[in-house]
């Protein structure tokens, strides 16, 4: 009930503008007219009249930020509806027009604990450009009295700098821009190392993430701020007792700066604790693990993938597995470089299950050499601690090397990490991989054939099949979302993050 309040505090706030602006463009009962004559003299009925005006078209600018909680709105459409509430009074007698407003005031009293949007503070220096600016916009209000009678070009500038006014009053509190210094980075990491055990924990130390820690700082998870979207990076780590005061703080601290809450890659055991706290979610994709005590190249089933290795073993290609850390430099560079090449000019892709470079301590690459001793390809895997599993991070190979490398990486992987104790390796998520793999529903099987129509975009199926190649465990991943209207918003979000979509950008400076 409290997060419906603003939907109709902002209604309610237009529709008491919409009636207010009405009666000002329009005469005044004539008996009303003339019983106030004895108490006021006509100079200040037109004055009321015309300041009724301005008073609510800055209530109906004030609506659409009291539907997004805008603490600064809630206060400023109290003291308008009051201060409308005397006018129509004064103005006219308006007895009908006062009732509503100062009932709606009255509603809007009742309900100030629904605005918790805060804004920055007014500090000396930014008075500095609000005064000029408040100034800008009482003239704006002048105008706009004399709208009614006298009107002319200047009246779209003068709605123009209304919105610009309101958009700068009412913007709520900032988040965070700077990304985390040497402290937080490094207590994070602690964290990881200490209850990393899902496959994703690793990739909350990626350097393009904020963080945001318990009160007690026994867990954290790792986010971005993407189309007004706190979206977080998988379920949060450390100790679990602490996660449900932390998503607490964690959606009180998106609150009171007008986000909506968001996580994508959330496990399937993180989904109740989510739902308590109003969120919805909706399943996303399988993340596919390799059982490698399991993993083997014998049978019919696997056979295209057992005549890729012996194709490219054939060929003079050898796998070898390394310590990122143990590399020099000039092998780092050529590595970086194979990379590159990789992508053939696409953008870097990943927020919550890649890492944003070639780095980590603790990491390993499996590097696909051919007959002269040149790398071509490499697999770059991170750990999962508390635990004998490791998570692939990103997958290159330079382009002119022969189709089934990847396959042959991946075998060999298996094989080389199965030497060291390793006994699960997490592949590369499939978006919606069940409705192609085991559908229970005749709509999920017709939303699979819809996914195969958007391969050639996103290459979902695509993906789905190479991992399905491997015979892995699936396990679910699910999206988080905040109110039935926040989905497109935070899938749009997702995929802005993730690199998946092309995101609007204003010009880079020279």
């Amino acid at each position: 009930m409290q997060r419906s309040l603003p939907r109709l505090a902002a209604l309610a706030a237009a529709l008491v503008g919409a009636v207010n602006v009405a009666s000002a463009l329009t005469p005044t009962i004539r008996w009303r007219g003339h019983l106030l004559l004895g108490y006021e003299p006509v100079q200040a009925m037109r004055l009321f009249h015309a300041l009724a005006l301005p008073a609510g078209a800055a209530l109906l600018l004030a609506a659409p930020y009291l539907l997004k909680r805008r603490r600064r709105a809630w206060q400023v459409a109290i003291w308008l509806m009051v201060t409308l509430g005397a006018f129509d009074l004064l103005k006219g007698l308006d007895f009908e027009e006062t009732a509503i407003t100062w009932s709606a005031a009255a509603v809007l009293i009742a309900a100030g604990s629904s605005f918790n949007v805060r804004h920055d503070p007014v500090t000396l220096r930014s008075a500095r450009w609000r005064v000029p600016l408040l100034a800008a916009v009482g003239a704006s209000f002048a105008v706009l009295a004399a709208w009614a009678s006298q009107p002319d070009g200047v009246h779209l500038t003068a709605v123009a700098t209304l919105l610009a006014a309101a958009y700068l009053i009412f913007r709520p509190l900032a988040a965070p821009r700077s990304l985390p210094g040497p402290g937080a980075r490094a207590a994070a990491a602690q964290l990881v190392r200490s209850h990393g055990h899902d496959t994703l924990s690793f990739f909350k130390l990626r350097t393009d993430k904020h963080y945001f820690f318990a009160a007690d700082e026994r867990a954290f998870v790792g986010y971005r701020i993407e189309n007004g979207v706190l979206l977080c990076s998988g379920d949060p780590v450390g100790d679990e007792a602490a996660f449900g005061g932390l998503l607490r703080d964690l959606r009180a601290f998106a609150d009171v700066r007008g986000l909506k809450l968001g996580v994508v890659g959330a496990s399937e055991r993180m989904c109740p604790l989510y739902e308590a706290l109003g969120l919805r979610t909706l399943y996303l994709g399988d993340e596919a693990i390799v059982e490698l005590d399991r993993f083997s190249l014998e049978g019919r089933p696997i056979r295209k993938v057992r005549q890729a290795v012996t194709r490219l073993a054939k060929a003079g290609f050898e796998a070898e597995i390394h310590e990122l850390a143990a590399l020099d430099t000039a092998t780092i560079e050529e590595l970086e470089e194979v990379a590159e090449r990789g992508r053939q000019g696409a953008p870097e892709r990943g927020f919550s299950m890649a890492l944003d470079a070639l780095r980590g301590e603790d990491t390993v690459v499996v590097l696909a050499r051919d007959q002269e001793g040149t790398v071509r390809g490499l697999l770059h895997f991170v750990p999962c601690y508390g635990r004998p599993a490791m998570s692939l991070s990103f997958m290159r190979r330079d382009p002119e090397t022969p189709n089934g490398l990847m396959e042959f990486m991946v075998v060999r992987a298996t094989e080389l990490l199965r030497e060291r104790g390793v006994e699960e390796l997490s592949l590369n998520f499939a978006a919606f991989a069940k409705w192609m793999h085991s559908p229970e529903k005749r709509s999920e099987r017709a939303l699979a054939k819809l996914v195969a129509l958007g391969n050639p975009f996103f290459q979902i199926e695509s993906l789905y099949r190479f991992n399905a190649k491997f015979f892995p465990r699936w396990e679910a991943r699910y999206l988080v979302y905040e109110g039935l209207l926040g989905l497109p918003r935070t899938s749009i979000a997702a995929l802005w993050a993730e690199g998946q979509l092309w995101k609007p950008a204003l010009p880079a400076r020279a």
